[in-house]
């Protein structure tokens, strides 16, 4: 019996590194994608993703991505239907530095998600690398 204990946290570490679930579900996880990566799906019509920018409406107009729509992450969850109904479109997030993306990210998986995708910066990495910005 103290065997099997001993490798019960050994198997939620493995669960938890593996995206397996001890439910048996598979859980979602958000991969990032670079600038140049976004950029080019943004000139295929065919993989063209929703670029979802989750700053505040005065920081998005103080400057954001080409082609992103603005909804705060706080009102996500409220604004979800203006996103769409197809779960499976790519979706990529960002904001400021990180941590508004990521619970936007969240809150997309548990909506049924299927694609959610981080970009690697965020705003802050766009603006450094003298990307495109619209004011």
């Amino acid at each position: 019996m103290a065997l099997s204990l001993r490798r019960i946290p050994f198997t939620l570490l493995w669960a938890t590194l593996s995206g397996a679930s001890l439910l048996g579900t598979s859980a979602m996880a958000v991969v990032p994608i670079d600038q140049q990566t976004l950029q080019s799906w943004q000139n295929q019509s065919s993989k063209r993703p929703l670029l979802l920018d989750v700053r505040t409406k005065e920081e998005f107009a103080e400057g954001h991505i080409p082609g992103a729509i603005n909804i705060s992450h706080d009102q996500l969850i409220k604004r979800l239907a203006e996103i769409g109904d197809d779960r499976r479109l790519p979706v990529v997030v960002y904001c400021q530095s990180g941590r508004r993306a990521a619970l936007a990210e969240a809150e997309l998986e548990k909506a049924g998600f299927d694609h959610v995708y981080h970009l690697s910066g965020d705003y802050q990495g766009w603006v450094k690398s003298k990307q495109t910005v619209i004011k």
